[in-house]
């Protein structure tokens, strides 16, 4: 029995963080001075996350594995953690979600122990735009690692970014621009309210729509086979007729919950139904006490029946979650 909800979904894709901690200081994700990490004994081992990745993969019919962070190039034990997962049986789809700094000296190393491809987060190409937008001068280091996968192989390389109002919400062409010359895979992500700060504001958010009418006319973009998304959250959209793409992830105004099929496991071993989860479920706890792997199996079922129908954000009465995004993955 896989892991299954009470609304007929099942996770078959499994997000992994590897830490909390993160070389940026994004402006929607934390504030400038970092936040307090989790102490070194709260963090799973590596040994606990290939025991508990086996478990979703042996047992609970998850197929697809990423791993995140914080930022997961931070993880010295990676490459291992990457290795030994692609060993699975059956083997699972393998990617990683960074920000692309250090992924130049890391990429082949990562391709040898089996990496499949990689998602890397680029809101902008300008070195102005990007220091403002992470407090960090890091665009090359950024530029060279999406080059690095992309001549060893972690493909399609897929880019991610978020438009902030006033700040690049003018870019988006020249990103599709910038990514369609370097054959990168490009998907807009809708701000969600995700920031330690819980400053999120849906007025002011760049929405799907309008990110649409910047890229619509000049790149004729045309919606592609509906019928093919499944449950990806990227709405696609040909570019120039074809076959290149971009994607839009509209979470807030076009939400996709009721074809979810995402589970997160936490650095500190919490199982979370949901991005926006306001509850979790602890496996740490029970897997240093010796719990067996049909009984940590058992308990990842439970903890996923207790999963919402949506995400709740258009509610009035919606809170956000008390944990930010670098502290539950992506």
């Amino acid at each position: 029995m896989g892991l299954a909800d009470r609304f007929g979904r099942v996770a078959t894709d499994l997000r992994v963080s590897l830490t909390d901690r993160c070389n940026l200081r994004c402006t929607y994700c934390m504030p400038e001075e970092g936040l307090d990490w989790l102490a070194k004994p709260e963090l799973l081992t590596d040994d606990e996350i290939v025991r508990l990745v086996s478990v979703a993969v042996r047992l609970l019919g998850v197929h697809e594995i990423r791993f995140t962070g914080g930022e997961p190039l931070l993880r010295r034990g990676l490459v291992g953690i990457v290795g030994r997962t692609t060993e699975l049986e059956p083997r699972p789809q393998v990617s990683l979600t960074t920000n692309g700094i250090g992924l130049a000296r890391q990429a082949q190393a990562l391709k040898d122990a089996g990496l499949d491809r990689v998602n890397v987060s680029l809101d902008t190409i300008r070195p102005d735009t990007f220091q403002q937008l992470t407090r960090r001068d890091r665009l090359q280091d950024v530029l060279a690692g999406l080059e690095a996968a992309q001549a060893v192989g972690l493909t399609p390389v897929k880019v991610n970014a978020v438009l902030m109002r006033g700040v690049n919400d003018d870019q988006a062409p020249e990103l599709l621009e910038f990514c369609l010359e370097h054959d990168y895979e490009l998907r807009f992500i809708e701000q969600m309210p995700l920031d330690a700060q819980h400053g999120w504001n849906r007025a002011t958010m760049v929405t799907a729509d309008e990110i649409l009418d910047q890229l619509a006319e000049p790149f004729g973009l045309e919606p592609t086979d509906v019928a093919t998304r499944g449950s990806a959250p990227a709405e696609s959209f040909t570019v120039r007729g074809g076959p290149r793409t971009v994607g839009i992830i509209a979470s807030v105004t076009r939400p996709f919950c009721g074809d979810c099929d995402r589970v997160r496991l936490t650095a500190d071993g919490q199982v979370r139904d949901c991005l926006f989860a306001r509850t979790e479920s602890d496996l740490r706890t029970a897997l240093r006490a010796g719990a067996g792997d049909e009984e940590l199996a058992d308990r990842w079922r439970r903890a996923m029946r207790g999963k919402l129908p949506g995400h709740g954000i258009n509610d009035p009465s919606f809170l956000q979650p008390t944990r930010p995004m670098s502290a539950i993955g992506g």
